[in-house]
């Protein structure tokens, strides 16, 4: 499938803002599910200071403020040609060491409620439990828009019995990590014929497992990630994959507005 992406991202402040530098998460990268046909990104109110590969294998790029800006807009762009794999990335092959991705976060460290989940899990093969575990936390956590943040941790979320799919993707990768598989957050774009418009990019979850390597589970849709999916970039949690992060000073009130659109 070939999907048009366009993701844009506009800072309003009440009064100029004085310091800002913020790192961009917003290219993607060719992978066994996706081919890169083009993509930009652009800044207004800002231009970007350097651009690097960090240790995920994320494109990254640092930008700061020109001026003093009362808005700063960010667009990302382009066409990306994706391919089913059932979910199916393949073996490790970036810097980062795998049994780095069984370390705990302070955002999927687990607690009671993942460990009750973990208890629930399906006997059998690697690839059953963990399918079993992603149906588990779909059914387990309700899918409610605002009902978290960006800080609220896996189990909070559980207990509490909603969130977004950031939450979803802590809590699998919580209780695989505590089942002794490797685990990552995985953000990005998600392709829903009947909604252009999005207000928000998506997460999912990749556990590893020895004969298949990377495999890609979204519990907040109980599905594996197919063509629908396009990948953006990968962490230990939200905080190493979030598509915009920064530090910022001397500005008024902020408002944030998010437009995306994922186009066949």
């Amino acid at each position: 499938m070939l999907l048009k992406i366009s993701h844009v991202t506009e800072y309003a402040y009440t009064t100029p803002i004085s310091y800002a530098l913020q790192r961009l998460r917003l290219t993607p990268h060719d992978t066994a599910m996706q081919k890169i046909h083009r993509w930009e990104t652009s800044v207004d109110g800002a231009e970007v200071e350097a651009s690097y590969t960090d240790h995920f294998g994320n494109m990254v790029e640092m930008v700061s403020i020109t001026g003093r800006p009362s808005n700063i807009r960010i667009t990302a762009s382009g066409t990306v040609e994706t391919i089913d794999t059932s979910g199916i990335v393949g073996q490790h092959r970036d810097y980062m060491p795998l049994w780095l991705y069984q370390r705990e976060t302070a955002l999927t460290k687990p607690g009671k409620s993942i460990r009750e989940v973990m208890r629930q899990v399906e006997k059998g093969a690697d690839l059953e439990r963990l399918h079993s575990l992603m149906t588990l936390l779909h059914e387990k956590m309700v899918f409610e828009p605002g009902s978290t943040h960006s800080q609220t941790i896996a189990e909070d979320a559980l207990t509490n019995g909603h969130g977004v799919c950031q939450d979803h993707a802590h809590a699998f990768i919580s209780a695989a990590r505590a089942m002794g598989f490797p685990a990552r957050y995985a953000s990005g774009y998600l392709h829903m014929p009947e909604i252009d418009n999005q207000v928000a990019s998506h997460a999912w979850a990749e556990a590893h497992l020895d004969d298949l390597g990377w495999v890609g589970f979204d519990p907040a849709n109980d599905s594996c990630p197919d063509e629908n999916y396009v990948l953006i970039a990968y962490g230990f949690d939200f905080l190493d994959a979030s598509p915009v992060s920064g530090v910022q000073a001397g500005a008024g009130d902020e408002k944030l507005t998010v437009t995306i659109t994922v186009e066949q």
